[in-house]
């Protein structure tokens, strides 16, 4: 989830918006973007989508790397 939030952060700011525009945008709630940039964990991932969609990205299912044994 930090990689999203840290990727939505990121690419707001270097597109010169706002959190409200942003929200605006992609016709999400400005209080469900800001629970999003701060990490909540309990957001709904169709939404998160419509926010990713705006950068042309989207969540996707991958295999899940490793963990090290350190």
């Amino acid at each position: 989830m930090k990689a999203i939030v840290t990727f939505i952060k990121n690419s707001r700011k270097k597109h010169g918006l706002t959190q409200q525009e942003l929200a605006f945008k992609a016709d999400v709630g400005l209080r469900f973007l800001r629970e999003l940039e701060r990490g909540k964990t309990t957001v709904q991932l169709d939404k998160v989508n419509v926010v990713l969609n705006m950068f042309g990205k989207e969540l996707g299912i991958t295999d899940k790397q490793p963990e090290n044994d350190h």
